[in-house]
């Protein structure tokens, strides 16, 4: 137990010094191993999780996924989409923010990144609602807090990890990230709606909508038409994720080729960023797991789970201590880096408490539900001060507008968030009715 708390605090140190969190993984773990078995059995333990990892048939997915993003990224649909949503929001009052978060969903969705699509939809949204008078605070909140919606809507590249972690069914996983995916939009619009209400000034009445042209509207029908052949195949039993993901990218191909955006420069953009992104995200996995054999080796998830079970703490007071440290950890860790790091240590806990409800007296579906609560904190650490990436990667892309700015612009979208929060932790069934239905 102290050699693991121990680590912990040597891993916060070397991310302090500006050490990537994959490498500050590698040596944390691999010499905290060493001190209690030898360089012999760490040698042995590096070894076989940087080969199993590379060559593993479940991780494959995650390349296909990204792959699949990249190509609709270089296709152009997120003009498409932004149309399509403005065309449906456009004529209330704060319609293009609306029309914002909308197309934001989506495209993350597509795209897989939430960083990405702050920064792509910036480039889209933000001059539309400048030119119709929009606050700078709303518009960019509206864009910063719509790419959080992504790392839940499926396919999920981070619901895929998880997966992975815990051995749960990712179809499942994915299936239960929709309805807590769809209120997150809902309760986000509905805080534009409230924001706009009190201070009109932040939004004109009503805009009108932008143009649609041809070639948009066969991009958003298209993009629609993969994510519903992935769902459908996927929990249709025709083919599995992985097999889904194949698909996807081949389709997107297709997509980015019908629509005039495969260039061979494009392509190679597309394919040269997927393979740096899928070694970052293997790389982060391998420092995870030789981590975590140092973690489990030295005892911390079962002595956790003993003191827990000791102190007879209520199971939501275990979850709301789990919120807040994922809160902090999202102020000087990224999404991903953060759950590989924590779930390992956490789920076995989770398992052991008793919730008292119906919906979660199945091991599997605790798993599914801790899941979409990982996920939920994840999105609000991604929008939440002082660090929140998504605001500073959107900082970086509209230089003119100040971070001060930007963080009281999703302000109201951070406060929605602690609310569907609540709802999910309160109401577990909201997050397994579709699991379930399946």
């Amino acid at each position: 137990m102290f050699e693991s708390l121990l680590g912990f605090a040597a891993l916060l140190f070397l991310i302090f010094l500006r050490v990537p969190i994959a490498f500050a993984m590698i040596l944390v773990g691999a010499f905290g191993f060493a001190m209690m078995r030898g360089w012999n059995a760490t040698w042995s333990v590096v070894s076989t999780v940087g080969f199993d990892t590379s060559l593993s048939y479940s991780l494959s997915v995650i390349p296909l996924f990204i792959l699949m993003g990249n190509l609709l990224t270089i296709s152009g649909v997120s003009r498409g989409l932004y149309a399509a949503a403005n065309r449906l929001l456009g004529g209330a009052r704060g319609g293009l923010a609306m029309a914002s978060v909308v197309a934001c969903g989506g495209f993350s969705a597509v795209c897989g990144s939430s960083l990405a699509t702050a920064a792509t939809m910036s480039k889209v949204a933000m001059p539309s609602m400048r030119k119709y008078g929009y606050s700078d605070s709303l518009a960019s909140g509206s864009i910063a807090a719509g790419g959080t919606l992504g790392i839940l809507i499926p396919p999920s590249v981070v619901m895929i990890i998880y997966g992975l972690l815990t051995e749960s069914d990712i179809g499942k996983l994915f299936i239960a990230g929709v309805l807590p995916g769809i209120l997150g939009l809902l309760l986000y619009i509905g805080a534009i709606y409230v924001a706009t209400l009190i201070n009109p000034s932040l939004a004109p009445k009503a805009e009108g909508t932008e143009p649609f042209t041809q070639k948009e509207k066969i991009g958003v029908i298209a993009v629609l038409g993969l994510f519903a052949v992935i769902m459908v195949g996927i929990y249709g039993g025709f083919f599995t994720p992985t097999e889904a993901a194949g698909i996807g990218a081949g389709t997107s191909f297709l997509i980015a080729l019908v629509l005039g955006g495969m260039t061979v420069k494009n392509l190679f953009h597309a394919m040269l960023e997927s393979a740096r992104t899928t070694a970052m995200i293997f790389m982060i996995i391998i420092g995870a797991e030789i981590f975590s054999n140092f973690v489990n080796f030295a005892g911390l998830p079962d002595t956790l789970a003993e003191w827990v079970l000791e102190l007879e703490l209520n199971a939501y007071l275990v979850i709301l201590g789990i919120v807040l440290i994922y809160i902090v950890l999202g102020c000087v860790l990224e999404s991903l880096s953060m759950i590989l790091l924590t779930v390992p240590v956490f789920y076995p806990l989770i398992l052991e408490l008793d919730f008292g409800t119906q919906a979660l007296s199945d091991p599997e579906a605790v798993l599914i539900w801790f899941a979409v609560i990982v996920v939920v904190v994840t999105e609000i650490s991604l929008i939440s001060p002082p660090v929140g990436l998504n605001v500073f990667v959107l900082r970086n892309v509209l230089q003119d507008v100040k971070l001060s700015t930007i963080f009281r612009g999703v302000f109201p979208f951070w406060v929605s968030d602690l609310v569907r929060l609540a709802l999910l932790i309160a109401f577990p069934w909201f997050s397994l009715w579709l699991v379930g239905a399946m």
